[in-house]
């Protein structure tokens, strides 16, 4: 069952570790967020393969925006 891994607050995509069809491990890191000048990475919270990323570098999320798909 493929699982979402969500934007948890405002902020823009510095850069993107990873590309569609790669596998992850719990952990990993999938992209970089950038809000207020720190960047926050978002990591993977299960393995599994990359299915969609849901942005690019420079977009702008809200909270709850999908970012990657996993499954």
């Amino acid at each position: 069952m493929p699982k979402s891994i969500c934007a948890e607050m405002v902020a823009s995509v510095h850069s993107i570790e990873i590309e569609v069809g790669a596998t992850v491990i719990a952990g990993e890191t999938l992209l970089i967020l950038e809000s207020m000048k720190m960047e926050i990475p978002v990591l993977a919270d299960i393995a599994g393969t990359v299915q969609e990323i849901g942005v690019a570098v420079g977009d702008v999320v809200n909270e709850g925006d999908i970012l990657v798909v996993l499954a």
